[in-house]
């Protein structure tokens, strides 16, 4: 039978929280009243997760199947992997920590069913640290205007689709993609509501800063190419300046004559400048970078073994 309702759920060394996410996530289901599958994606775990994981499948079979990765693909890959394979009409993703409640999951059930094609959740009264909160709001504020896409909390992976976006997403090939906001550029109807965060009960996040640096990169070039207008514009504003410059440093000469006072201040304008141009080529490199991997048509992830129980 196909299921109505898809879950997926990114795992990484994420054994301390499976067994209450598990209990809780099927209570939540089975009182939706709707039949549902739940795909985990072990992503390469070290811990017992993967044993964890095959354990839930032999409890409940029918319901949960397992995506087992030959290594450690990151977070949107392994919801990639499920994206592939999922059943249901409606696909939500979740993340294992238990940050965000499994109960919230008929919020976005019932916004779909209005007849929203995506349905983002934001949190409230999110508990995290400060500089993760603040550093979070800078990063939604500077990603709406480069990109035009709207979305009030982009680290909040409780979500919910229709199947016709996540086979779009599935079916895009990307190699580094934010999932995201490439549903809400396929979306013709998105939503958000507001969904309860908890703090992390056990183990620890697995965005470091570097990580999540990266993400932000991969979103703004995946997205736009809007950086690379801005550094051109930049770049014409300084070079109409630098030319004014030069021409006032040649009426001085004339003017005044040969004079070495100056040299310290030329020298910092020099390093400024020098500056900048390493800043275009680290924001062209990025865009290169990303030619580069699609171009090398590798396959984005490896699995090795799929866990589940087939028709018939």
């Amino acid at each position: 039978m196909t299921p109505y309702l898809s879950v997926v759920i990114p795992v990484y060394n994420e054994e301390a929280n499976l067994e209450a996410l598990f209990a809780r996530l099927t209570k939540a289901l089975d009182a939706l009243g709707k039949s549902y599958e739940i795909l985990f994606t072990n992503d390469g775990s070290r811990d017992r997760s993967g044993t964890m994981l095959r354990d839930f499948h032999r409890r409940r079979p029918r319901e949960v199947r397992v995506i087992d990765f030959n290594g450690n693909f990151g977070q949107h890959m392994a919801i990639m992997a499920a994206f592939e394979r999922v059943r249901g009409e409606v696909v939500v993703t979740l993340d294992a920590d238990l940050q965000n409640p499994p109960e919230e999951i008929g919020k976005l059930v019932v916004a779909i069913e209005t007849g929203h094609d995506v349905v983002g959740g934001y949190r409230r009264n999110r508990q995290d640290t400060f500089f993760r909160r603040y550093a979070s709001r800078l990063i939604n504020a500077l990603r709406a205007r480069i990109t035009h896409i709207r979305m009030r909390d982009q680290g909040c992976m409780l979500r919910a689709y229709r199947r016709r976006i996540v086979d779009l997403i599935a079916s895009s090939g990307e190699n580094t993609t934010f999932i995201p906001a490439l549903a809400y550029s396929y979306a013709a109807n998105p939503t958000e509501v507001e969904v309860e965060h908890a703090a992390r009960a056990a183990g620890e996040s697995k965005y470091s800063l570097y990580k999540l640096i990266r993400l932000n990169f991969d979103l703004m070039t995946g997205f736009s190419v809007v950086p690379l207008q801005l550094f051109t514009l930049f770049g014409m504003v300084l070079s109409v300046l630098s030319g004014l410059f030069v021409a006032y440093l040649f009426i001085r000469r004339l003017v005044i004559g040969p004079e070495a006072e100056g040299v310290f201040t030329l020298f910092a304008i020099l390093y400024f400048l020098v500056a900048v141009g390493i800043l275009g080529l680290g924001i062209i490199g990025e865009y290169i970078g990303r030619i580069y991997q699609e171009v090398r048509r590798r396959p984005r992830f490896v699995i090795r073994e799929v866990v589940e129980k087939l028709d018939g």
